[in-house]
């Protein structure tokens, strides 16, 4: 439906029961090329109406007490972007002798003009009636416009709902590959397992986060343009970005053990944060299970990301928890520790030097050596169905290595275990601790952002993001198509580029992009981490790195501070 009037729509009906009224206007308004339908009585008009039609022409005497009643339901029920409009003949006499009810009908049809008779001149009646039907024609377009509103939200509810599907899908797949591996993780050595499993997980975090980052977009696009709109399309969409950022959290623990996870590190005191942790422990251990800290007085400071740090403390108590199924006793304990030469050969992959080590020991029936051979492989546990993953100290290891740092565990059967975690030392004087006020949304900007992403979807809810904001948006597909925008010379204040494009992948495209634009600003989008894609090396003055899946506020506020930002 487009919501045009039909023909029936276009007609002007006429009801004049007494005198030539009728057929003298139905003669005028066809002369002036107007439909019109002469009406028998109040009731024929009545069941026209109901048929369709743009306007009426009514001799006031044409309303009865019964029929007006009818008439003015009728009225009543009218759609919400119907207005019918009326053009009453009266006459000087009964407009000065007009009795209650009748003013009461006309002031009830709302749309009221009123001609006095005798019209003297042809053309006023006909202008009436066609000021009646051209108010009456915007009304159509009024309705043609609430119809494709209507359908646009029945298309963007379907886009949602197929997304959600693919959503759901994709980490079904997901969990059937991940119980594959598990079954034929005992045919591999543990470094071959940790590399092969992490390459896999971090490619299709990588991916599911594209499709997250898609479907939250379009979520937070249906909530602004239907603040309006109705309950159920709210409460979907709400549902739906929920769901969306639980499967977010999932890639995250997924990146923790391929050590390829977003961190942001700070200066930490292990001290304190353990102290800050007591609590927690105590109430998730029980009252059977008793709970030691040994902390440093002399502890150095360590850069890692405080939340991971916490979560895997929580993940060795929860260990340790289930080893003593009875009671028994937990230690937590931190100390400094210089790592030399004589350890780093007995222990692959660690770098010589001072580190913050942080140790959870528990008295319970600890580990035999073929457990603890295989204590760090992903997906590999002890405990019974339905009560572990084995992802816990995986991610440990992940986080740990990742953060430039070493875990060791120790254990025999009936003697409990303990795994250290070994984090680097951090040297430099704690920064200022500085409390950001988020900028409200920018709505006037007027500079230039080129978007470079290969996933169509992500692309189109970057700009239309930026778009809103009020920035001047190209995009391209590729690395090769912003090149060419770049050549033409156009003013680019911004770059935000994917870091895995096809070919040539989003650090190659800044640097041959910088040839030329020395100062152009870049901002890298990735669904990996900080290292992947973008190398080890240190990023550039004006360029930053935003993970996905990514907020409307995150990326706008992010992107107006980068242009903000003078010019490296």
């Amino acid at each position: 439906m487009t919501g045009a009037p039909d023909h029936k729509s276009e007609q002007v009906l006429v009801l004049a029961p007494i005198g030539r009224d009728a057929p003298a206007a139905e003669l005028l308004l066809r002369q002036a090329g107007i439909s019109a339908v002469i009406c028998s009585d109040a009731g024929d008009l009545l069941r026209k109406l109901e048929q369709g039609a743009g306007a009426a022409l009514v001799a006031e005497e044409g309303f009865g007490r019964e029929v007006g009643d009818r008439l003015v339901q009728w009225v009543e029920h009218q759609a919400p972007w119907s207005d019918f409009p009326f053009v009453v003949l009266t006459s000087k006499r009964t407009a000065e002798t007009i009795d209650g009810k009748r003013l009461r009908l006309l002031s009830l049809l709302k749309n009221v003009s009123l001609l006095e008779r005798p019209v003297y001149y042809a053309v006023t009646l006909v202008s009436a009636v066609q000021s009646a039907l051209r108010a009456r024609r915007r009304q159509y377009e009024v309705r043609g416009h609430l119809l494709e509103r209507e359908q646009a939200t029945e298309r963007l509810e379907s886009l949602v709902a197929d997304r959600t599907r693919q959503l759901e899908a994709t980490n079904e797949r997901l969990l059937a590959e991940i119980a594959e591996r598990e079954r034929t993780e005992a045919a591999l050595r543990q470094a071959q397992k940790m590399e092969a499993i992490g390459q896999l997980t971090g490619g299709i975090a990588h991916d599911f986060n594209n499709l997250l980052t898609a479907i939250t977009g379009n979520l937070d696009l249906l909530q602004r343009r239907l603040e309006a709109g109705s309950t159920d399309v709210k409460r979907f969409a709400a549902g739906a970005m929920s769901g969306a950022i639980r499967a977010a959290g999932l890639t995250q623990r997924l990146l923790a053990f391929a050590r390829r996870q977003p961190l942001s590190p700070a200066m930490v005191d292990v001290n304190q944060l353990v102290s800050g942790l007591e609590d927690i422990v105590r109430r998730t251990v029980g009252e059977s299970i008793q709970v030691r800290t040994c902390l440093s007085e002399t502890l150095w400071r360590t850069w890692c990301d405080t939340s991971q740090l916490e979560t895997a403390l929580i993940n060795l108590v929860v260990n340790a928890r289930d080893a003593m199924p009875d009671s028994g006793s937990i230690t937590i304990e931190t100390g400094n520790a210089e790592l030399d030469q004589f350890y780093v050969a007995d222990h692959d992959g660690v770098t010589p030097g001072q580190y913050v080590c942080v140790a959870v020991s528990d008295t319970g029936e600890g580990m035999p050596p073929e457990v603890i051979a295989r204590a760090f492989d992903p997906f590999f546990t002890t405990k019974p169905i339905g009560q572990g993953t084995g992802l816990g100290l995986s991610m440990i290891y992940g986080f740990a290595k990742q953060s430039g740092g070493h875990v060791a565990l120790y254990s025999e059967p009936g003697q409990g275990t303990t795994v250290r975690i070994y984090l680097p030392r951090h040297h430099d004087a704690a920064p200022a601790e500085t409390i950001m006020t988020p900028e409200p949304l920018a709505r006037d900007r007027k500079e230039t952002v080129l978007v470079v992403e290969d996933e169509a979807l992500v692309r189109m809810v970057t700009v239309e993001l930026l778009g809103e904001a009020g920035y001047q948006v190209l995009e391209a597909d590729d690395a090769p198509g912003a090149l060419r925008i770049l050549d033409t010379g156009t003013s680019v204040d911004l770059l935000v580029t994917d870091v895995g494009l096809p070919g040539l992948n989003g650090r190659q495209l800044a640097e041959m992009a910088r040839q030329s634009r020395p100062a152009l600003k870049v901002l890298f989008v990735t669904g990996y981490g900080y290292n992947a894609g973008l190398g080890s090396r240190t990023l550039e003055l004006g360029m930053e790195v935003l993970s996905k899946p990514f907020t409307t506020e995150a990326l706008v506020i992010r992107v107006g501070e980068m242009i903000d930002r003078a010019s490296p």
